[in-house]
C-alpha cells in the first residue's frame, strides 16, 4: 500500500495522473514530497529542501515529522534559532523521541546555555542510552566544566554506540584529551584497549605505534605499524617504519620484507637506501651498490631526510665527494640556511674532502644561525 502511495505521488510530482483520472490522493503527494525533501537535504540542497516541506505542509499540516525535517535542514545551515524553535516544536508533537531532545541539547550548548543543553540531553539519554550524538554533546560539556574523567566515559560511550564509520574518531577523542591532561600512560592504555575491542582505523593503529615506540615497546610497536600498514595500503612510509623497528630489533631479514612492501606502494630513493644499509651489513658488496645506485635514481629530493640518508650512504662507502655534492645542492636551499645540524654536516664533509670554499660558506651559515654554534670545523 506504501509503495503505492509514493507512486501516485510521484506522478503527482511530475504532472502525470494515473490512468483513471482519479483526484491525486493528498496524503499521498505528502509522502512523496517529503521524500523528495529528505533526498535533497542528504544531497546538501537546503533550499530545494525547505520549498519540498514547505509543500508537505500546504498538503498535510499537521505532519508530526515536519518539524524535526526542517530543524535538520537549518541545522546544517548552521541557522541555530530557526533550528532551536523547529525542534522545540518537534518535540511538543513528539516528546519521547530521544534524537529531537539531543538536537536540543546540541544547539542550546552551542548557544552557550548549558544548564538547557544539559537538561536536553539528559532527557534524550535517559529516552535512550545509546543516542551518541547526545554521548557526544555530553562529553563536550563534561569537557567546558573540565571534567575530563565523565569526558572521556562518554566519548568511549558514544563510540560504542556510534555507526561504524565515527567510531574510532570518538575512541580518539578520549585518547586525545588524556593526553592533553598529562595522562599518558592512561591514553595508552585506553588506546590498547579500545583496538582490542575491535575499534579500529589505520589512524588508531599508526597513534598506536607511535605511542608504543615512546614507550619504548618496539615489538608490540611493529604489530601496531603493521596493522596500520594493511589498513591503509597506499601508504609506503607505514611499511618503512615497520622496517627501521626490525632493524633496531636486529632482524635484517624481517626488515628487509617490510621494505620490499614499502617499495610495492611506492618505489622510493629513501628505502632503497635503508635496503642498501642491510646489504652492507652483510657485506654485500654488489647489492650494495645496486640499492644506492636506485636511491640515487629514484631520491624525488622532495624530502631533506632522504637526501641526507643517501649521502651518508655515499661517504660510507667511499664516495664523499658524490656525497657532498648532494648535501651541498640541498643546504644552498634558501630554506635550509638555518638548519645548523646539515650545515655542520656539510662543514664536516667538505674539510674531509678539502673544499674550502663549501666549508666557509657552511660555517658561516652555521654562525649567522639562532642555534649557538661557536666553533665550526
Amino acid at each position: 500500500m506504501r509503495l503505492t502511495s509514493i507512486f501516485l505521488a510521484v506522478l503527482c510530482l511530475t504532472g502525470c495522473k494515473p490512468k483513471d483520472d482519479a483526484a491525486p490522493d493528498p496524503k499521498a503527494q505528502a509522502d512523496g514530497l517529503y521524500l523528495a525533501g529528505t533526498a535533497a537535504y542528504m544531497k546538501g540542497e537546503f533550499k530545494q529542501a525547505h520549498d519540498h516541506y514547505a509543500e508537505v505542509k500546504k498538503l498535510n499540516p499537521t505532519d508530526p515529522r515536519l518539524p524535526a525535517a526542517e530543524g535538520e535542514v537549518y541545522l546544517a545551515e548552521v541557522k541555530l534559532d530557526d533550528a532551536l524553535k523547529s525542534f522545540e516544536e518537534a518535540v511538543k508533537l513528539e516528546p519521547k523521541r530521544a534524537t529531537t531532545w539531543s538536537r536540543l541539547g546540541f544547539i542550546h550548548s552551542l548557544k552557550g546555555r548549558p544548564a538547557e543543553a544539559k537538561q536536553a540531553l539528559t532527557r534524550a539519554l535517559e529516552l535512550n542510552p545509546r543516542d551518541f550524538n547526545a554521548l557526544e554533546s555530553m562529553a563536550e560539556m563534561d569537557l567546558k566544566e573540565k571534567n575530563l574523567d565523565e569526558a572521556v566515559k562518554h566519548f568511549l560511550a558514544a563510540s560504542q554506540a556510534a555507526p561504524e564509520a565515527v567510531r574510532a574518531p570518538l575512541a580518539m577523542r578520549a585518547v586525545e584529551e588524556l593526553t592533553k591532561g598529562g595522562r599518558d600512560g592512561e591514553a595508552l592504555q585506553l588506546l590498547e584497549a579500545t583496538v582490542k575491542k575491535g575499534i579500529t582505523s589505520p589512524e588508531m593503529f599508526s597513534e598506536l605505534g607511535d605511542r608504543l615506540v615512546g614507550a619504548g615497546r618496539l615489538p608490540e610497536a611493529v604489530v601496531a605499524y603493521t596493522d596500520a600498514a594493511k589498513a591503509n595500503p597506499a601508504d609506503p612510509a607505514l611499511w618503512e617504519l615497520v622496517g627501521e623497528l626490525q632493524m633496531k630489533l636486529d632482524k635484517p631479514a624481517d626488515a628487509e620484507a617490510a621494505f620490499r612492501e614499502s617499495l610495492r606502494v611506492k618505489d622510493r630513493g629513501v628505502v632503497h637506501a635503508s635496503l642498501a644499509r642491510l646489504c652492507q651489513a652483510r657485506k654485500d658488496a654488489a647489492c650494495t651498490k645496486s640499492e644506492l645506485d636506485q636511491a640515487l635514481t629514484k631520491a624525488s629530493g622532495e624530502e631533506p631526510r632522504e637526501l641526507i640518508d643517501i649521502a651518508d650512504l655515499l661517504a660510507s662507502v667511499g664516495r664523499k665527494a658524490d656525497a657532498l655534492a648532494l648535501l651541498k645542492g640541498l643546504a644552498d636551499e634558501e630554506e635550509s640556511a638555518g638548519d645548523a645540524p646539515l650545515q655542520l654536516k656539510l662543514a664536516r664533509l667538505a674539510k674531509e674532502v678539502g673544499d674550502p670554499p663549501t666549508l666557509k660558506a657552511a660555517c658561516d651559515r652555521v654562525l649567522a644561525s639562532d642555534a649557538g654554534v661557536k666553533k665550526c670545523p
